[in-house]
């Protein structure tokens, strides 16, 4: 498949008559992993989903809903009143398994899910399990929400929220993770990982931009379909990294978010940076004083 700034974006979709915001599939990314859907429900309505042999895990966006599964019920989960107010909440539910969600107030959540073969517990993610790591520096400067971080309790999901300031950069120096890659000692360098970035913007009429390359030693340049596009993403769009390195930005006056949702050969976050720009991490001379976006338990900043 020949990746282009269009294909490489999944527009946002709503409908009058449906709850969906907008959709990924694996034969719309052109990979093999990752599903992921964003919808909005009004005070009271239901959304009904039983994936089968899939691991999923559902994060709230905004608002308040209540979950009932073959696994658990789990009331009143949520509360922010959106992406830039406060410190998510999720959950996560092995394959098998069969979820209603109704909606406690006007509520917008994502939903991702990957095929999976071990049985992991469910678990009810609060806001106080979410641990806050504040990266980079100067104008690099970024809030990284994990979610579902590796050493997770499941088999193939990892979940993270990242915030890039106005006038701003993250995912940099830019970075990959698109070979397996193991040291001597066997130590994991570089996992092979598909990645989607859920954005969102505020305000919404704002936008960010990310670029998506590939070098060398990526699959895809070596089968003669390299990647050089450069991605103008909004609101509830969805950016599609399936392989190649992918920096970000956002023009003044704007501060993006993104849900980060990634699978493939590890539970693992392990990239590698562009060697063309990694000295940029030995000459920050500071922290953004705006990160957080919004006041943080200091426990919680790893």
């Amino acid at each position: 498949m020949q990746y282009t700034s269009e294909n490489l974006i999944i527009r946002a979709e709503a409908r009058s008559d449906s709850t969906l915001l907008v959709e990924v599939t694996p034969e719309k990314a052109g990979w093999d992993l990752i599903h992921f859907q964003a919808h909005r429900l009004e005070a009271g309505q239901t959304w009904q989903f039983a994936p089968g042999g899939y691991e999923l895990a559902l994060v709230v966006l905004s608002g308040m809903l209540s979950i009932e599964s073959n696994r658990g019920v789990w009331p009143r989960i949520g509360k922010r009143a959106s992406v830039f107010t406060g410190l998510p909440e999720a959950l996560y539910l092995p394959p098998h398994s069969t979820l209603t969600v109704t909606a406690d107030t006007t509520c917008e959540f994502a939903v991702a899910w990957v095929a999976a073969e071990s049985e992991h517990p469910a678990r009810l993610i609060r806001q106080g399990d979410i641990t806050v790591e504040i990266r980079g520096g100067d104008n690099a400067t970024r809030q990284i929400n994990g979610i579902i971080r590796p050493g997770f309790d499941c088999e193939r999901l990892v979940l993270v929220e990242v915030y890039t300031p106005s006038g701003s950069w993250s995912s940099y120096p830019p970075h990959k993770h698109d070979v397996l890659v193991h040291a001597k000692d066997g130590a994991l360098l570089e996992a092979d990982l598909e990645e989607i970035y859920y954005y969102r913007i505020t305000p919404p009429e704002g936008y960010a931009i990310q670029r998506v390359y590939t070098d060398a030693t990526s699959p895809l340049h070596q089968a003669g379909t390299p990647i050089d596009a450069l991605l103008l993403l909004r609101d509830n769009d969805v950016a599609l990294v399936p392989e190649g390195y992918h920096p970000v930005v956002t023009p003044p006056g704007y501060t993006a978010y993104y849900l980060n949702v990634l699978a493939g050969s590890h539970q693992a976050l392990t990239a590698l940076d562009d060697p063309q720009y990694t000295w940029v991490k030995n000459n920050y001379q500071s922290k953004d004083p705006r990160v957080p976006i919004f006041p943080v338990n200091p426990n919680q900043i790893i």
